[in-house]
């Protein structure tokens, strides 16, 4: 799966001819109970990693990759892998730090909990069904009671409970995006990310194929969703993929379809968002396929991704996280840069090259953003994820 477009074709040849596991059905787990949050499994020593790839692509990986990487030089040592899990093509962290997420990227959608034990080891706890196609993104909530996920190909976004073990109840929703009608080029919805903004209070939802991003109220008792207000995008834009400044009232959209980046401001009250005008990613003319922006938790500076020029773009982040300037771009050291993470110090950015099949690093320039290439790129293959702890 290499390109946005690729993704649809890829998978669709993929599930026709079978070549895609179903995820697997297992027994109903408990009810996650309204106390406060509570460790489960034990979280893992700082410097490990984890590895998002696909399993069903030639090269693949052949699960979740676990590494461990040098805070300080950046470079990146290979471990373990966590198998029995399709396409994990997306990582999340429960906030106790003892159980990681993964979405399984098929037709059968699926979203899995593995717990992490204090020796190192894992344990898969099972697998949930998503009631969609494509799973590409999740997030789990601040309150640690409920995981989202975003179905790319068949456009919509479910909810599942998390037990106090960190395992994963049965779906409690599953909405579609049915309005507005898709974009120009596209045969249907395909949501793209679920997150929880930073007043706790609503959820935001990002989809390519109908240029809009959703704004949901999540019911913490029930764990539904009730749509509040959605924001439209110019068509063909393809917002893939949404990050808020530390601030709350700002956030800004990677529009990975025509090669842009949107400022838009945020009322937490209400949970409406409002897009700006469309900027540049520093990449030139054509379509570079933006994927994702880091913002510093100093609100200082943003990092995007752009896959198809494979680099780096550096925004100075002013007015209070209302404007975004350009200031640069640098190679990434890979090809086809899928994801992006700072390390937890924020001292370094990791990024995961699907095409390359490579990791590489980047030392934080703490006054002036700007990125240094560190150590030597880390063979993964079929890269598509990188969580740095």
């Amino acid at each position: 799966m290499t390109t946005p477009t690729s993704r649809r074709t890829l998978l669709g040849a993929l599930l026709a001819g079978g070549a895609l596991a179903a995820a697997p059905t297992l027994p109903r787990a408990v009810h996650p109970s309204r106390a406060p949050l509570t460790p489960h499994g034990a979280p893992v020593k700082a410097g490990s990693l984890f590895l998002g790839t696909y399993t069903s692509t030639t090269p693949g990986g052949t699960g979740i990759g676990v590494a461990s990487y040098d805070p300080e030089g950046g470079t990146i040592t290979a471990g373990t892998v966590v198998t029995g899990v399709e396409n994990p093509s997306y990582l999340a962290l429960h906030p106790t730090g003892g159980t990681l997420y993964a979405v399984d990227e098929q037709e059968q959608g699926g979203v899995t909990a593995v717990a992490l034990a204090a020796d190192g080891t894992f344990r898969v706890l099972g697998t949930r069904d998503t009631g969609g196609a494509g799973p590409c993104h999740l997030s789990v909530h601040p309150g640690g009671q409920w995981l989202f996920s975003a179905n790319y190909t068949s456009g919509s976004v479910a909810v599942h409970p998390v037990a106090a073990d960190g395992s994963l109840g049965e779906r409690t929703d599953l909405v579609a995006h049915t309005t507005p009608a898709p974009g120009p080029g596209q045969d249907g919805p395909h949501a793209h990310q679920i997150i929880t903004a930073p007043d706790g209070g609503h959820l935001l939802a990002a989809d390519l194929g109908n240029d809009t991003v959703y704004t949901y109220r999540l019911d913490e008792e029930h764990g539904t969703l009730e749509q509040l207000s959605y924001a439209a995008l110019r068509p063909g834009a393809g917002p893939r993929h949404l990050t808020f400044h530390p601030g709350g009232r700002h956030a800004y959209l990677a529009c990975e379809l025509d090669n842009t980046v949107v400022v838009c401001g945020y009322d937490p009250a209400t949970g409406v968002l409002t897009p700006g005008s469309p900027q540049p990613t520093g990449t030139g003319s054509g379509t570079s396929y933006p994927a994702q922006l880091l913002v510093t938790a100093d609100g200082r500076f943003a990092y995007l991704a752009n896959r198809g020029h494979n680099s780096l773009t550096r925004y100075a982040v002013e007015d209070g996280g209302a404007t975004l300037r350009l200031l640069d771009t640098v190679p990434v050291g890979g090809d086809f840069p899928r994801h992006i993470a700072f390390s937890p110090d924020g001292a370094l950015l990791l990024a995961a090259n699907q095409k390359s099949g490579t990791v590489t690093v980047f030392r934080v320039d703490a006054q002036s953003g700007a990125l240094e290439s560190v150590g030597t790129p880390f063979a993964a293959p079929a890269a598509v994820c990188v969580l740095p702890l």
